[in-house]
């Protein structure tokens, strides 16, 4: 059985709703997912846009959630979730904000493309300090068991 990550709010491949962006209530959106392999030991989520400022001249990989440690028989992420209402033993990252948390869709110009990845791993993670994406990516390489991936669009209406 593979790993699949999905939403309730959008389909692989749609469009975010704004509810979820800096043009609405800039909300994480709701997330299911299933199959982590029973020798999972944590989670760990990553959402990043790799077409920032601008679609057509990407210059940098925006990141906009990171959370890690995310026990392996959680199921999902309720809509909203934020530091205090994260799974017992997750933590966070700092996104490109340089804040921990969410941080909604807001793309300057153009379509941009959102991927929440999600990372089975063979350990738990000790405790990273707030790590920017550079770093949890290195932590994680070689204990990476399963990955799933769920991509979202948006578009600011102008």
């Amino acid at each position: 059985m593979s790993m699949t990550l999905t939403s309730p709010a959008f389909n692989d491949g749609a469009g975010i709703p704004a509810k979820y962006t800096c043009d609405g209530e800039e909300i994480s959106p709701p997330l299911a997912w299933s199959g982590a392999p029973p020798a999972a030991r944590s989670l760990a989520l990553i959402v990043e846009d790799p077409d920032a400022p601008d679609p057509a001249a990407p210059k940098v990989t925006w990141v906009h959630w990171i959370l890690y440690n995310i026990p392996p028989d959680t199921n999902g992420l309720k809509e909203g979730a934020a530091s205090h209402a994260l799974p017992a033993g997750a933590l966070e990252g700092n996104n490109s904000w340089h804040r921990t948390g969410y941080g909604g869709p807001c793309p300057p110009i153009g379509r941009h493309r959102y991927f929440f990845r999600l990372y089975a791993l063979d350990t738990v993670l000790h405790d990273l300090a707030k790590p920017d994406r550079e770093r949890m990516l290195r932590e994680i390489e070689g204990k990476v068991i399963a990955q799933a991936q769920l991509l979202g669009v948006y578009q600011r209406k102008r």
